[in-house]
């Protein structure tokens, strides 16, 4: 294991939506996208665009704020979609069933914060902030897996 890092700047939603639609392209099942930034940064709207263009079929993506998991078939394999906003911590995350869903399924996992202890070591975080313009984003890149360093030149440089 090895940490990398790398940063990107996105200068709309439509370069959000475009780095959203290359992972859909290289994700496999055990596969985990830790999604940090504060409320409004765009962590739902990447993931909704994401599992759209992981299907052959797009359907509705609400935000999971209230469920907390969302799934879904693509063709990929299942996704699962988790806002761990509401959780108290770690055992409310034990009861979901994700640390299972983590080995099989696709797993974008928004406030990761929650995970503590329990996040994968193979994940790779997507950290969103604010860029210099209002729809501009700043994407902090960071895994310590060497199976994302060439998946990764992929999504950026497609």
């Amino acid at each position: 294991m090895h940490d990398s890092h790398l940063s990107l700047t996105l200068t709309s939603l439509n370069d959000t939506a475009q780095l959203a639609e290359r992972f859909a392209n290289l994700l496999e099942a055990g596969d985990v996208l830790l999604l940090e930034g504060d409320i409004g940064m765009g962590k739902s709207f990447f993931a909704r665009t994401l599992i759209q263009s992981a299907q052959d079929d797009p359907e509705d993506v609400p935000s999971p704020t209230f469920t907390i998991v969302q799934t879904y078939d693509s063709r990929l394999g299942e996704i699962w979609h988790t806002d761990l906003y509401r959780l108290g911590g770690p055992d409310d995350v034990i009861e979901l069933g994700l640390l299972e869903a983590f080995d099989t399924a696709i797993c974008l996992v928004e406030w990761p914060d929650k995970l503590q202890d329990l996040a994968p070591k193979s994940a790779l975080t997507l950290s969103l902030s604010q860029g210099s313009q209002e729809d501009a984003r700043d994407v902090d890149l960071r895994w310590s897996d060497p199976k994302w360093d060439n998946r990764l030149k992929a999504v950026i440089h497609a």
